[in-house]
């Protein structure tokens, strides 16, 4: 296929195709049914000599690729947290391939650069950040869109790393340099730690999940006295387990205290606060060096899509600026190079998408869809709490509710089993402070309240299936 009169109609024909996708996609398995290794004997040995048409390129997505797919658009799918999915991002996503630009700097695409820093500003003040974090506030603020919360999160301890590295003199000194996280933070946190070459100490957090300024205090002043060197804390804000809050305004003092970056990870809960009700979740944030949420989980940006803000983009630069002559412009200082700001040197034209949605939903759209999945989640929690054979062992934040059998953990592992293996919803579990529990979040944007009470049923249906032990542990 070499004309664009082909690309025509193969573009079409998949336009067709993905909304006929879209619409049917609760009459699919949540899960796929095969084993692995399924896709080998679906397909050639090698590639083919000669090009095929396109029609039988697009025979074979149903005969070999669908059958092979976790649909996490299905309005049965529960598990983990939403990844956004819209028209307008996909619309997005088709521009952006097209044009295919690399913008890595201001001259490798004057609108990439630009629209990036007009929407992460949009963005920002959607959240209601403090100016200091926006292009077009006083200082050197500013965002960009990294790929993920891991990256975000590594390019923090990597920017704070290189500066009290910068700061202390401390050559020789790196494997004195320490960074501290909740025990309940996110895997990637720690391996963001490994990456950099530096030690994380995970603090415990309080009887809510929440790392509280005194812990986190305690853990610097012993660190000190062994001689080593705090200087970066990484504040979650909604954990994967079960979207716990760490409190902001005490990590922030202390951090200020300490003179150690903070960096905060909001990935799921960050899309709430352009709602009113929820932005109170975010005070203290004005003590934070970065921000970090995901578009691309919740407000409708299709992944990937990783908002991150910076109070002085000077101390990132310094951090990731290499320089050689082939890369440099005319223009060099005017405007920010985005390929200071991150690990990668090539960058897509993603601000698109934000760009698209934030248009074409608006601001009140974006809060709507976020209310009903909260409701939605609340609903399930009220049903949950209507069994005696149930319980909660974390109040229902945001779009997750965390729930279990009071049993053993052997029983609701058994239970959680049972339900992915009918693969009628699928939902995935976690522990904490040692509790198995199973989470239940509203992740696809076509969930409705009918759709919460087949979940449930599903749910006593394989619990029918089990024996429950009914002693505690």
């Amino acid at each position: 296929m070499t004309s664009s009169e082909d690309f025509r109609e193969f573009g079409k024909a998949m336009i067709d195709y993905v909304a006929d996708y879209l619409d049917g996609i609760r009459d699919r398995p949540v899960l796929p049914q095969v084993t692995p290794g399924y896709l080998r004997s679906l397909v050639p040995d090698e590639a083919p000599e000669k090009g095929e048409d396109w029609r039988t390129v697009m025979k074979d997505v149903d005969r070999v690729i669908m059958p092979g797919v976790t649909h996490w658009h299905h309005p049965q799918f529960h598990a983990y947290f939403p990844t956004a999915n819209s028209y307008p991002a996909i619309v997005a996503d088709i521009l952006s391939g097209s044009i295919a630009c690399i913008g890595f700097s201001w001259i490798a695409s004057p609108a990439c650069t630009e629209l990036e820093m007009v929407t992460m500003d949009w963005l920002g003040t959607a959240l209601n950040l403090p100016k200091e974090f926006l292009f077009s506030g006083p200082g050197n603020g500013g965002g960009v869109i990294q790929g993920t919360a891991s990256e975000a999160t590594l390019v923090a301890i990597l920017s704070a790393r290189a500066e009290r590295l910068k700061r202390e003199e401390a050559k020789g000194k790196m494997d004195r340099l320490v960074a501290y996280c909740s025990a309940q933070a996110h895997s990637s946190v720690e391996r963001a730690g490994m990456l950099a070459g530096i030690q994380m100490r995970l603090v415990e957090p309080d009887e809510n999940f929440s790392l509280r300024g005194d812990a986190l205090n305690a853990a610097i002043e012993e660190d000190k006295e062994k001689g080593l060197i705090p200087f970066c804390v990484i504040a979650t804000l909604g954990t994967t387990n079960s979207c716990s809050f760490d409190n902001l305004p005490e990590l922030g003092r202390v951090c200020l205290e300490q003179d150690v970056w903070l960096h905060v990870d909001a990935a799921y809960a960050g899309s709430s606060f352009i709602c009113p009700e929820f932005r109170p979740l975010l005070d203290g944030v004005e003590f934070a060096e970065s921000f970090n949420f995901n578009p691309h989980k919740w407000m409708l940006v299709n992944f990937d899509c990783s908002a991150m803000w910076i109070k002085d983009s000077r101390k990132i630069v310094d951090a990731f600026n290499v320089d050689p002559l082939y890369l440099q412009h005319r223009h060099q200082g005017e405007i920010p190079d985005y390929r200071h700001w991150h690990i990668p040197l090539g960058r897509r034209f993603r601000s698109l998408k934000i760009w698209f949605v934030m248009r074409i939903y608006g601001l009140e759209g974006l809060r709507k869809h976020i209310r009903e999945q909260v409701e939605l989640a609340n609903q399930f929690a009220e049903i949950v709490q209507t069994d005696p054979r149930f319980e909660l062992p974390t109040p229902p934040r945001m779009g997750l509710v965390c729930f279990r059998v009071k049993a053993s953990n052997v029983v609701n592992e058994k239970l959680n089993k049972k339900i992915n293996e009918a693969a009628r919803i699928h939902i995935t579990p976690a522990k904490i402070r040692d509790k198995y529990i199973l989470r239940f979040a509203v992740c696809s944007r076509f969930t409705v309240s009918t759709d919460i009470e087949f979940a449930w049923t599903e749910i006593l249906r394989n619990l029918d299936l089990i024996s429950i032990n009914q002693d505690t542990e």
